[in-house]
């Protein structure tokens, strides 16, 4: 078997779950899923295999593949754990990146824009993303970058629906701030603006999830992510 077509198969599949095409909860009905990506079910099931490792779906022996809830604890426990790798990751830029690399993720930062006046959810959420795992690649730790590509997956729906109902936390001034303390060598500094940027009250996490479960099931997923930004909601 090609693994270049259990990649794809894997991607795309992947994609449907990020986004919660694949409702909460729903037993995967695999022959449906292989006519509709036009594949058959034993790259599928590799795919699906490599996807449960990465929490985004469920096996249940002799049942079968589910797709993943969407709950608040959860959702809140990734926040914390996004919270505590982006700490670490903040630190050792800190002490390791070289003057060049933080002055290109600097440059990097204005050039790809510090709004998101414009920017539809999908687009806003990508760039912050990138900011952030660009501080995560300055740690030299790759092992550390990959649990927060992957945290970032599991989070990103919420994330979406977050920047939807207006909850931008002035996150242009905050990513500033963050790299103007790691460029002055301020750990402390830039490691106290994340810890309030990224962290999410209960009560917060609650609200997102239901309208994110509200957004599942009123097929308005697509309407969602493709919904532009303005600066006054910022």
């Amino acid at each position: 078997m090609a693994e270049g077509r259990v990649e794809d198969i894997y991607d795309r599949v992947k994609q449907m779950a990020v986004t919660y095409r694949l409702r909460p909860g729903d037993r995967l009905n695999e022959v449906a899923l292989s006519r509709e990506l036009g594949v058959s079910r034993t790259p599928l099931r590799e795919a699906l295999n490599r996807l449960v490792a990465e929490k985004m779906f469920d096996f249940q022996p002799g049942t079968g593949f589910f797709c993943r809830q969407l709950d608040a604890q959860t959702v809140f426990d990734l926040y914390e754990l996004r919270d505590i790798t982006e700490i670490a990751a903040a630190r050792l830029a800190c002490a390791r990146a070289t003057d060049a690399q933080l002055a290109a993720l600097k440059d990097e930062l204005y050039a790809t824009g510090i709004t998101v006046d414009g920017l539809t959810v999908a687009e806003a959420c990508a760039r912050d993303e990138a900011f952030h795992i660009g501080i995560a690649r300055l740690s030299g730790n790759a092992v550390l970058v990959a649990q927060l590509e992957r945290i970032n997956e599991r989070i990103r729906y919420v994330r979406w629906v977050s920047l939807s109902m207006g909850q931008i936390r002035k996150s242009k001034d905050e990513h500033i701030r963050v790299i103007e303390a790691l460029i002055a060598r301020d750990a402390d500094t830039a490691v106290a603006v994340l810890g309030d940027h990224i962290s999410k009250r209960m009560d917060e996490v609650i609200d997102v999830v239901r309208q994110g479960i509200s957004t599942i099931y009123m097929n308005t997923i697509d309407d969602l992510s493709e919904m532009v930004l303005l600066e006054e909601n910022a």
